[in-house]
């Protein structure tokens, strides 16, 4: 049984399945997610915990199918988990996770609780996964997107009885607060616990959050790519900026741009080829987040225009490997501003 995260907690407030699922990799969200399973199944009276990491392809299985079907010699109820860093149990492992689900089905003394990281669209329909999910319960824990955060932050802080000013103030507030934790979950939860050390419930001003919130902002970018098709020219020098701070390799940042710039030339032929947009996308294998941004920005791109990137992106790989090229800047950085400022510039909305 699927199960959305916002659920949880009403679905253990109603009492506990045998066996649950948890994976994503928002490592904030799942820790909380297994907690709140944890601190229900300690109020009905699951006393005992057995943990299990596995760890590589010799891992023994046999000790975690014992713990999965044995009866405590005392009655006390327990919680066995299961943690799988690598989303890949093997071959042995499929076979025992099969089976464990079948046990946590006949056995209500034993909850069973099995961790895993994001996993990809074949694991997801592999039989050890469809069993885990048919005899229990399944969340999927999605990472909190940018133009959620500050929604978030704010639900974060009236937990902890505090909130930002209201209308434009408070919204500017927000927002500063997600630049500067963006794509640091479990970051952003300290600072917003901290705001609760430094302050009593109630209002919080923009310099009360100024002065406090550290800049713990990390980026990626593959998410760099995203920002630069939805137009925010603004956020796209900002994390460029940061992924420069933080060491990344600019011809990593040029491979996961130039792709997405390639991504649009093929399906824009594709279109003037005489293809459906839904049609052409879904040829190029493009979906998701991505797909709702090209949708939006390639009606009024031009194969001209699109030519044009791909040269430009063709000239900032040679700058990426040491190559000198008059009218361009010298430094990969800077080329890589240079393009993805004129990208997002052309993707932003229009009025």
């Amino acid at each position: 049984m699927q199960l959305a995260a916002a659920q949880l907690a009403a679905h253990l407030h109603k009492g506990l399945k045998p066996l649950y699922t948890l994976h994503g990799d928002e490592p904030l969200l799942i820790q909380e997610a297994a907690d709140a399973i944890r601190a229900a199944a300690r109020a009905q009276g699951y006393t005992e915990r057995t943990v299990f990491t596995v760890a590589g392809a010799h891992f023994d299985w046999s000790a975690v199918l014992a713990s999965g079907g044995e009866m405590s010699l005392f009655g006390d109820r327990q919680l066995v988990e299961v943690r799988i860093p690598s989303g890949k149990p093997g071959k042995e492992g499929s076979a025992a996770l099969q089976q464990l689900a079948e046990l946590a089905s006949r056995n209500d003394s034993v909850l069973t609780l099995v961790l895993l990281p994001r996993l990809d669209g074949a694991t997801l329909k592999g039989a050890w996964f469809g069993a885990l999910d048919s005899f229990g319960t399944t969340l999927r824990v999605d990472p909190v997107e940018r133009h959620a955060l500050p929604q978030w932050i704010a639900q974060r802080l009236a937990q902890q009885q505090q909130r930002v000013c209201a209308g434009e103030e408070g919204q500017r507030t927000l927002q500063f607060f997600a630049d500067r934790v963006e794509g640091n979950l479990l970051a952003a939860h300290q600072e917003v616990q901290k705001l609760a050390l430094l302050h009593p419930p109630g209002e919080l001003s923009f310099e009360q959050v100024e002065a406090a919130v550290l800049n713990v902002a990390r980026y990626d970018a593959f998410k760099l790519a995203e920002t630069v098709l939805a137009g925010h020219t603004e956020r796209v020098q900002r994390m460029l900026d940061g992924l420069q701070a933080e060491g990344e390799a600019p011809v990593l940042v040029h491979w996961a741009l130039s792709e997405d710039i390639r991504t649009l030339a093929r399906v824009r032929q594709a279109l003037d080829a005489g293809r459906p947009m839904p049609m052409a996308l879904r040829e190029h294998r493009v979906w998701g987040a991505k797909e709702k941004l090209m949708e939006r920005v390639l009606p009024r791109l031009s194969a001209a225009t699109v030519a044009q990137w791909l040269q430009d992106a063709h000239v900032v790989d040679g700058i990426a490997k040491g190559l000198k090229v008059p009218t361009w800047p010298a430094d990969p950085w800077d080329a890589l501003h240079r393009l993805a400022t004129q990208v997002s510039r052309a993707c932003a909305v229009r009025g």
